[in-house]
């Protein structure tokens, strides 16, 4: 079963295999760190749900629901 950013628990973290998105957006992610091989960890949810905060590489970035579904996890 794949597994997408968006799944992660909060405090759950992964291994980054594959971005699923046009190539605007892919960019843009890969701009912010999030590359093949990077690990990944969900901090926690605005009250909303969305957006959802991530620790990748050092820093702390935001992502709307719709850009880290496009993001595929490794072996999970």
């Amino acid at each position: 079963m794949e597994t997408a950013l968006i799944d992660l628990a909060e405090g759950g973290s992964g291994v980054i295999g594959d971005i699923d998105a046009n190539v605007g957006s892919r960019g843009r992610l890969m701009d912010l760190g999030l590359t093949p091989g990077a690990r990944v960890t969900c901090l926690f949810s605005a009250p909303s749900g969305d957006p959802r905060a991530y620790l990748i590489r050092g820093s702390a970035i935001a992502l709307r629901r719709e850009d880290a579904a496009g993001v595929r996890l490794m072996g999970r």
